[in-house]
């Protein structure tokens, strides 16, 4: 009862705010339980600082006389003003985030995390993200890159770890931020509770292409996400073809895995299923065959500071190239 009453004194004034906000990288378009908590928290501590404003700036105004004409306060009541605005006025406002959060704060993580089936390890790379989907026994079943995807209604475990520096992993509509660490496995859990697709971001600062460390969360019905998983957990399903050759004269084998194919780099995103991501580099283009080729030719003038360098292969063999990393579903 309690917290229900947080919830609707924290949100219904603000609920016109959030209309035609669907689908946007935004803490306060929750699309999870965990995400609805932090947006309220949110709300909560914006109602103390607005009470906190209105309370200084009617005390100033009483102060200077505007209310009182050019009669001067007296002590006492300018004293008894410093009391209210400076002592009690921000108590009440503390009392109130207080209590919002020891309220939210009481439905935890740890408690639900019995009903987890999915466990996911999620990797900090400069500058983008491997998710790893594990079976109960911890064993990789699946490796991609920059896109998430997480059954609806189901709550999943994301260990979150870092090869290089200290990265934090953000997903605002589905959960609050966790730093990736060097040398430490830190958990989080999400559990969307609608369809839908949204973009994560990097919240730590972590090198050059910091703001382009982007991720996409896609929340799908669970006979989808099996039938996404299973795909994943396959070789590529492309047949060999001119396109591989290429791929593989370049050197780019040496940093990028296709599975079932001789390449087998690890520097790099697995490329097995490229084609069936919504993005590239990191969530900073579509997935499309022009901004692939110019991704490939012009890293840098994409992501200035990228790993990857650029490649200019003769233009049939860019052709073949695009044609196989675009059967690569």
């Amino acid at each position: 009862m309690r917290l229900r009453l947080l919830r609707l004194l924290s949100s219904a004034p603000f609920a016109f705010l959030l209309s035609g906000c669907q689908g946007i990288q935004s803490a306060l378009d929750p699309a999870s339980r965990d995400a609805r908590l932090v947006a309220e928290l949110s709300w909560w501590m914006f109602t103390s600082a607005v009470f906190i404003y209105i309370v200084t700036i009617g005390l100033l105004a009483v102060g200077a006389g505007l209310f009182r004409g050019r009669k001067r306060l007296s002590f006492r009541s300018s004293t008894t003003l410093v009391i209210l605005g400076g002592v009690c006025a921000p108590i009440i406002a503390i009392i109130a985030i207080g209590v919002s959060g020891v309220a939210i704060g009481d439905e935890t993580e740890g408690a639900r995390e019995a009903g987890t089936a999915l466990t996911i390890e999620v990797v900090g790379k400069q500058w983008w993200w491997e998710l790893r989907y594990l079976d109960e026994a911890g064993e990789v079943i699946a490796v991609t890159a920059n896109e998430l995807h997480l059954p609806v209604g189901e709550r999943a475990r994301l260990e979150l770890l870092s090869d290089n520096v200290i990265h934090s992993f953000w997903a605002p509509n589905l959960q609050g931020k966790t730093d990736a660490i060097p040398g430490r496995r830190n958990v989080l859990f999400a559990e969307p509770a609608v369809e839908g697709v949204w973009r994560g971001q990097c919240a730590e600062f972590c090198g050059k292409q910091h703001t382009l460390m982007g991720f996409m969360v896609v929340a799908e019905p669970r006979d989808e996400f099996n039938a996404w998983l299973e795909r994943q957990a396959s070789d590529a399903l492309a047949p060999p073809a001119p396109g591989l050759d290429v791929f593989l004269d370049l050197g780019c084998g040496g940093c990028h895995t296709i599975r079932g194919t001789p390449a087998d780099g690890q520097k790099g995103p697995d490329l097995t299923h490229l084609a069936s991501r919504r993005t590239i580099a990191a969530a900073t283009l579509p997935n499309s065959r022009g901004n692939l080729g110019g991704w490939i030719t012009d890293t840098h003038e994409v992501k200035p500071g990228a790993l990857m360098p650029s490649f200019i292969p003769e233009p049939q063999d860019l052709h073949d190239l695009l044609d196989y990393l675009e059967a690569l579903h």
